[in-house]
């Protein structure tokens, strides 16, 4: 396979290629560049398909580029968006960018990646500066984006702040001096506004290579925080094995694909089994990589005993009475379950409740309210297939 081969394996789009091909064969590691907007702490395996396309340019021997934009984030990326962003303060962006670093080490090599955060050149940025840049667009440009045209066309607000971040990321692009810029399919507008840039100045264009969008755990939406359908970088071993094991069969051989770079042949082969055993192996490897082989091998027996053996995992939390009630005698079951912490809120209890999600000692309960008294002995609490807790007198 040739180098450019190799770099077009689980792309979307590359736009610049035959330059690119050429600057694949100089005598100098290209420039590769990466953004990511420390938006939320927490990446998710979303990220870990552009993740793997850097990593792949830092074992070819090129310089990764990871740029953190803490100052973009102050405006937040419209793309893919149907409203605006919520601002940040510069506190939380600054928390969040520092999670971001500790979880793109768990796939970059941290010794060949440059790190920069882009408030390093447009906080010395006048507003005669940001006029300046702000002449290089047009509105009908930026209508072109489809996101955009969809806001406009349904009289949703655009914010004029909005209009600039494709050449607030586009201008990062130029002071970078950027071969390379990778990013999901919804970035390639920004990208393009990057080559746009390095043109007039007169610079060499990088080249613009998308990446697809992975699906979330519904098997429909990109994966996403805003859609609760994500794995993140930073899930519990046995959270991240349960919700792989969640996942269809067609979004797994994905999920093989983007995130382990498994190739047709590797894939073909796995199909020809069962796709039980597939999955399972998926989950252990992913939990493996992100925590430990031993982890990855721990979930996948604890999964083999709850779902296989229909035995209850051995290492299910427990709690007393106390410990969740204090000095109460009784609670309604919502309330008891949600003290565990185990769960996003109250409100996610109920609903697991109302849909027949939730066991205790194996019965089926169907009312959020029941009351729950101190117990005599132990209770067995189950929530869906993934979530078990014992709690004590």
């Amino acid at each position: 396979m040739s180098l450019i081969e190799t770099i077009r394996t689980n792309t979307e789009t590359v736009i610049g290629d035959t330059e690119l091909e050429d600057r694949l064969h100089g005598n100098r590691p290209l420039r590769v560049k990466l953004g990511v907007d420390p938006t939320r702490p927490d990446l998710t395996f979303g990220h870990l398909v552009v993740f793997n396309k850097l990593r792949q340019f830092q074992d070819l021997g090129h310089e990764a580029i990871l740029i953190i934009g803490d100052f973009t984030t102050l405006i937040g990326d419209p793309s893919g968006r149907s409203d605006t962003r919520p601002v940040l303060t510069k506190e939380e962006i600054v928390d969040n960018a520092q999670t971001y670093l500790e979880q793109a080490f768990k796939i970059l090599d941290e010794k060949k990646t440059t790190v920069v955060y882009n408030s390093e050149w447009f906080d010395d940025m006048g507003f005669e500066d940001c006029l300046k840049l702000a002449r290089k667009m047009t509105v009908a440009r930026m209508l072109e984006r489809d996101d955009f045209a969809k806001r406009y066309k349904g009289n949703v607000p655009i914010s004029i702040i909005e209009f600039l971040y494709p050449l607030i990321q586009g201008y990062d692009s130029l002071v970078l001096n950027a071969d390379v810029e990778i990013g999901g399919t919804d970035q390639l507008f920004n990208m393009l506004v990057g080559r746009a840039l390095q043109k007039d100045a007169g610079k060499q264009e990088q080249a613009v290579i998308t990446m697809p969008l992975l699906i979330g755990l519904d098997g429909t939406k990109k994966m996403s925080k805003s859609a609760d359908n994500y794995i993140a970088f930073t899930d519990s071993p046995k959270e991240m094995f349960g919700k792989i094991m969640s996942i269809s069969d067609d979004t797994m051989w994905t999920y093989y694909q983007l995130l382990l770079e498994f190739d047709v042949a590797k894939i073909t082969k796995l199909k020809a089994g069962h796709p039980m055993d597939a999955k399972k192996s998926l989950a252990a490897t992913l939990v493996g990589q992100f925590h430990s082989m031993q982890a990855g091998k721990h979930e996948l027996e604890q999964f083999e005993q709850v779902f296989s053996k229909n035995k209850l995992p051995d290492d299910m939390p427990t709690f007393t009475w106390s410990d969740l009630l204090g000095d109460a005698e009784a609670a309604p079951l919502f309330d008891v379950m949600a003290q565990s912490e185990l769960f996003e809120s109250k409100g996610a209890v109920r609903r697991l409740v109302q849909q027949g999600g939730v066991k205790i000692n194996g019965e089926k309960q169907s009312d959020p309210t029941r009351e729950i008294t101190r117990p005599d002995s132990e209770m067995i609490f189950q929530a869906g297939k993934r979530i078990f807790f014992k709690l004590l007198p």
